[in-house]
């Protein structure tokens, strides 16, 4: 049979190794059986699980369990390893370095934050015990909303499908996961015309202190392909005139995207002063409390524009995101095709797109002159002058 009983005492009276046999009830010498073990007792059960105990009858009821999980097909030796292999904490903090390296920085401080959570949570837990009533009443006992323990739900469960690869667990020991469900709020969006006020607005507003707070904004209604993270995260070199196209590195997808550029916007830009090809397209000038000359623009910095702008023309609850690229992207449901417009928003899985780039490009074209909040310069005769003209 598996396993078994063992003492580091020896019989007093012979020097024999004391024995165990189930009838026994302890530990007894084979030649003297009135002698017995005391002291310290020692399971070992295999190669790879070893236990000690003060008690024999301790002792002896572990043994029977783990003979009685050997007949269940449940034993699995990393359930008794010294540090605990299987403990919801040991395994979350060998994922997390991961996929650190997989995600953004901004998506890993989330998927951080609700680990520690869960561990806070479940501490060392075996991984195994853990099942749907734990991670239900994990979920529903957080204080934060519906979308926010959908996202926590969705990290859960991308960490158990990592145990499943890394069989850790087997299929059979993949938890059941609760259904959260939440309504995700509209963004409120706003018709040309009122767009291209608030563009005039913030012209007004920014142009005379730094143009590239108008452009950046401007650029964010027209190239409906270009999320404002997106943008400020381009460099000089990403701003391509000679070929007429961004170059976007730092996407949503993490691949890099392809957008043409309007033959109008390619003037405009070729008026600015050259830069580095390193250096942030969308800087700071000299004159701006606070920020150095070729700083980037902060994260928010656009949005700052913006709300002054509204808030000048009474416009109210309309974001950055919304009031751009969304509503230029609603404005062109009536005039466009589905197809169209997904070829400006490049909302695509299609790994092919390089090789259909002139293809795609024309229809990108098409949706971003539409798009164009209308404003050209007239280099000529007003060089300061922007035009607006309403389809």
């Amino acid at each position: 049979m598996r396993g078994g009983i063992y003492s580091y005492q020896k019989c007093s009276l012979c020097g024999t190794s004391f024995q165990y046999t189930v009838k026994s009830g302890g530990l007894i010498c084979p030649i003297h059986p009135d002698q017995r073990a005391h002291g310290e007792f020692v399971v070992q059960f295999g190669r790879k699980v070893r236990r000690r105990f003060s008690t024999f009858e301790n002792a002896e009821r572990f043994l029977i369990g783990l003979r009685y999980e050997v007949d269940r097909g449940t034993y699995d030796h990393r359930d008794y390893q010294s540090g605990n292999p299987l403990g919801f904490t040991t395994l979350a903090e060998q994922w997390l370095p991961i996929k650190k390296q997989e995600v953004k920085p901004s998506s890993f401080d989330s998927l951080e934050r609700f680990m520690l959570s869960a561990m806070s949570s479940w501490s060392n837990k075996n991984i195994k015990e853990i099942g749907f009533a734990d991670i239900e009443d994990f979920l529903f006992s957080r204080p934060v909303s519906n979308k926010t323990k959908s996202n926590i739900r969705s990290c859960l469960h991308t960490f158990w499908k990592w145990l499943l690869h890394r069989q850790v667990i087997t299929a059979a020991q993949f938890p059941d996961f609760p259904v959260v469900k939440f309504n995700l709020g509209y963004r409120k969006i706003i018709d040309k015309e009122t767009q291209i006020a608030i563009l005039d607005e913030v012209y007004r507003l920014s142009y005379h202190i730094n143009p590239r707070v108008w452009l950046g904004i401007k650029w964010l209604c027209t190239y409906i392909a270009i999320r404002p993270g997106e943008l400020l995260k381009m460099q000089e070199q990403d701003v391509n005139t000679r070929i007429g196209a961004f170059i976007v590195r730092h996407t949503k997808e993490g691949k890099e995207k392809i957008v043409p550029m309007l033959d109008t916007d390619r003037k405009l830009v070729n008026e600015f002063p050259v830069g580095l090809p390193t250096l942030a397209f969308f800087r700071h000038v000299k004159g701006v409390s606070g920020c150095q000359p070729g700083q980037p623009f902060g994260e928010k910095y656009l949005y700052k524009w913006w709300k002054r702008a509204c808030d000048n023309l009474g416009i109210e609850g309309v974001d950055l995101y919304g009031g751009t690229r969304h509503s230029s992207a609603t404005a062109l449901k009536d005039r466009l095709s589905p197809e169209q417009i997904k070829a400006g928003t490049m909302h695509s899985t299609n790994k092919a797109f390089e090789r259909y780039f002139q293809r795609n490009s024309q229809d990108a074209i098409e949706v971003y002159s539409l798009t164009d909040a209308g404003y050209e310069r007239d280099t000529k005769r007003h060089p300061a002058k922007i035009v607006s003209y309403r389809n």
